[in-house]
């Protein structure tokens, strides 16, 4: 009995100890997320500079950057062109929106009843190379996502940052991976972490075009 003890306690214990590692890190990105936010010196565009269209995306825990597909001298099909999609690409599609994450929950969660422990744990340690995931979307797709007052200097900052996160600046998809028939998937730089998770890249994105951005 004392051994049964002992060891409900110890799990108990443990328990608790992860419930409350959960609850720092969650208090710790909150706290971090109010944190005033201020733009680099010098990198802040007058008013009237903002001119490019561009929004984040989320979906409650991930997000992503979307952009006019071509436009301000970016055309972003020559970066990702259309031909690695499942389907040919409709005319109504304006939009290309572009999102980093862990390959294993990239390829393996399309929806929350695909997730597992392993692969959460896997993504929250950093056990996998990272993936671009790149979405064709019609203007009504939209209608949430946060609107960015850009420069096209900033934009353009934007777009240098997302190459880069592509290995030799070139986007290689990989075959046959979609959750449907105008998104692919692209090799990219970096590993996803608890300590580096697909908002702080979107984040750093951010921060590099000289948006305000908390920690």
């Amino acid at each position: 009995m004392r051994m049964l003890r002992r060891l409900l306690l110890v799990s108990c214990g443990a328990v608790a100890a992860i419930a409350l590692l959960a609850l720092g890190y969650v208090g710790l990105a909150c706290a971090l997320m109010l944190w005033h936010a201020a733009s680099a010196p010098g990198t802040d565009a007058p008013p009237q500079a903002q001119q490019v269209p561009a929004w984040v995306l989320s979906n409650g825990v991930h997000t992503d950057l979307v952009f006019p597909i071509r436009g301000h001298g970016v055309d972003w099909s020559e970066v990702f062109p259309p031909s690695d999609l499942a389907a040919p690409l409709p005319p109504e599609a304006q939009f290309i929106a572009i999102g980093w994450g862990d390959r294993e929950f990239y390829l393996h969660t399309p929806t929350w009843a695909d997730l597992t422990v392993e692969r959460a744990w896997g993504a929250a340690l950093g056990r996998n190379p990272a993936l671009l995931h790149v979405t064709y979307l019609r203007r009504a797709e939209l209608a949430a996502a946060h609107r960015l007052p850009l420069s096209e200097a900033q934009y353009a900052r934007l777009r240098t940052h997302v190459v880069s996160a592509l290995p030799e600046a070139k986007a290689r998809a990989v075959t046959g991976a979609h959750y449907s028939a105008f998104d692919a998937f692209y090799e990219a730089r970096g590993r996803y972490s608890l300590w580096f998770t697909c908002n702080q890249w979107t984040g750093t994105a951010l921060r590099s075009a000289g948006v305000a951005m908390p920690p």
